[in-house]
């Protein structure tokens, strides 16, 4: 069996080394474009902020450790075609075009920036942090003196975990969201509200409701200008979201999102014979709401690209499911600590649930024990049933460990009146004896 991988990040390795484990006797080859396998873009905003100095850390493999297990590794190897019916593609590496041939194929491809339609993105100054060279670059820039202001454009994870590494940096912060609040894809107005006070605290000039409409400079950038105002800035980076890696395959009739993100059914097989997808360039199952959906994940392109390559080696026997994604994602901003897990208010209302909502202040433990602090709690339930369908925690100590104790309870079903009576831990450091979980499956009606 000849399977043959594109894309060398958290999906198509997992899958490589699922598959070889599966099936031993199997060749496999892994097209990688870029010169990096098995990177992790999530460091970046912690390396920039000199949080860690070894950019290795990122990459955790090598060709050469893949190729002890007998894989084989192929970077600088761009796959530009696909020809699904006669199983070949087109490989371009060092500008000299090969055919390769393939029994099962699958597309790992990720995802790249997108780009606010402005000029001057070109500029000196200007970055952005999606690959390993981007933070290598920006980590030289910041130290150069000159560097003082530093605006960053978007507000998502990496948005607010780049403005948060600016500050570490001792510069002065702007940062450019275009929706009315904070990271409004992620969180709600109830939860995403700390995000902005946080930041304030901290110095950052915060702009909402703004949109980049130019960036300012002779050669180098001097400033930006929005829809609302022109402002001096010394350095500017662009972190206004991705997108599939996908338009190599519009010729060839793949069943795509209307981003590009290729469907896959819970087999993480796409519309093409012998062809799977995982990772940011696919569409993952959600599990609550049912649905096919774009959630560009290192946690889901992991686990569905193992699963694919356990199902994409296999020469008998039943198939694998995918149990399905919560979305479960966390973020720190300075002090503060939030995660989210299943559907949002709105996710849950478009899915069509019956929806009702509580949103709580408490504490993390008790007031005797030193660092006591607020936590604000959001739980998105099903009228009538009381199913929990989502929740959202943020605060200065263990918001995040109680979300995966929120991913169990939608992963599982419960109802808020379990969640109310659910034994969680409690000693006086860590909890009150009514964890704020409880409190809020209590208080929903």
């Amino acid at each position: 069996m000849n399977i043959v991988i594109i894309g060398g990040e958290a999906a198509g390795m997992s899958a490589a080394a699922k598959a070889r484990r599966v099936n031993p006797n199997a060749t496999i080859t892994v097209y990688e474009a870029t010169e990096i396998i098995s990177f992790g873009a999530c460091g970046l905003p912690y390396y920039v902020a000199d949080e860690f100095q070894d950019a290795g850390y990122m990459s955790e493999f090598t060709p050469a450790q893949f190729a002890e297990r007998g894989i084989t590794v192929k970077t600088g190897h761009r796959v530009t075609k696909l020809d699904a019916e006669r199983k070949k593609l087109e490989v371009v590496h060092q500008d000299e075009t090969f055919i390769a041939e393939y029994d099962r194929l699958m597309i790992a491809t990720g995802a790249r920036e997108v780009l606010p339609p402005v000029s001057g993105l070109d500029k000196q100054g200007v970055h952005k942090l999606r690959v390993m060279q981007d933070g290598l670059s920006l980590k030289e820039a910041v130290q150069n003196e000159s560097c003082q202001h530093v605006t960053v454009i978007g507000s998502g994870f990496i948005g607010l975990e780049v403005a948060e590494a600016m500050i570490h940096q001792g510069k002065k912060v702007r940062l450019i969201e275009r929706a009315e609040r904070l990271i409004p894809d992620a969180f709600d107005a109830e939860i995403s509200v700390h995000f902005s006070s946080e930041l304030e605290k901290a110095g950052v000039e915060i702009h909402t409701g703004e949109s980049l409409k130019n960036i300012v400079g002779e050669g180098h950038v001097s400033g930006i200008e929005t829809d609302k105002g022109q402002y001096v800035t010394d350095l500017v980076i662009v972190c206004t979201g991705v997108k599939p890696n996908t338009e190599f395959l519009k010729e060839t009739g793949i069943k795509t999102l209307d981003n590009g993100a290729i469907v896959v059914d819970r087999q993480g097989k796409t519309s093409l014979s012998d062809v799977w997808a995982a990772g940011d360039c696919a569409t993952i199952w959600h599990s609550v709401s049912g649905e096919n959906v774009y959630i560009p994940l290192a946690t889901g392109a992991n686990k569905l690209g193992r699963m694919i390559g356990d199902n994409i080696a296999q020469i008998e026997g039943e198939p694998q499911e995918f149990p399905g994604s919560l979305g479960t994602s966390c973020v720190r901003v300075l002090g503060l600590e939030a995660g989210r897990t299943g559907l949002s208010e709105q996710e849950a209302i478009r899915a069509g649930f019956a929806v009702k909502t509580v949103t709580i202040k408490d504490k993390c433990h008790t007031n005797y024990c030193e660092g006591q602090s607020d936590m604000h709690i959001k739980l998105v339930y099903e009228e009538g049933s009381k199913r929990i369908l989502g929740a959202q925690i943020i605060g200065y100590k263990g918001a995040v460990h109680r979300i995966d104790a929120m991913a169990v309870a939608v992963s599982a079903g419960l109802t808020t009146n379990q969640l109310g009576m659910m034994d969680f831990a409690y000693a006086p450091p860590f909890a009150r004896t009514w964890d704020i979980m409880n409190v809020a499956g209590n208080v929903a009606k």
